[in-house]
């Protein structure tokens, strides 16, 4: 078998052209006359200064931060923790209090509900006004 002796295994398939009369119907799928139906049209935008803002819109290309943040509460410390430890974002992923986020060490935000009866030393951790307040009443430490 020679090159030129190849042929293909199905026929070609003739495009469509549209706008030209003919077999898809009286206006050729353009409508009935304006400014969209002529040849060589160009639509200019008529609120210009809407449509330039459009890709700097929120949320146009799913840009999306990645919040590595676990809350954990002062009750689920009371529980887990004894008198003394040391709170930290690695101790509370050996305890099993907080998972990882894809792989890597999230940042620990401890928050005021419920009781603290012992002395906790808090390290890395983000803590809110009122979780400090019972910590330090507790007689404990952020570091």
């Amino acid at each position: 078998m020679l090159i030129h002796e190849l042929q293909p295994k199905h026929k070609t398939k003739n495009r469509k052209r549209v706008g030209r009369g003919g077999k898809k119907g009286t206006y050729s799928g353009k409508g009935i006359k304006g400014q969209s139906a002529r040849a060589g049209r160009k639509m200019v935008p008529i609120i210009r200064e809407l449509i330039k803002r459009y890709p700097k819109l929120k949320g146009h290309r799913r840009f999306v931060l990645e919040k590595r943040l676990a809350v954990v509460n002062l009750d689920i410390l009371d529980k887990n923790t004894n008198d003394g430890e040391i709170v930290s974002p690695e101790n509370l992923i050996k305890k099993g209090i907080v998972r990882m986020i894809k792989g890597k060490v999230p940042q620990i935000k401890i928050l005021g509900n419920g009781k603290l009866n012992k002395k906790l030393i808090i390290e890395n951790c983000k803590v809110s006004k009122k979780a400090k307040e019972i910590i330090e009443k507790a007689g404990g430490t952020i570091r």
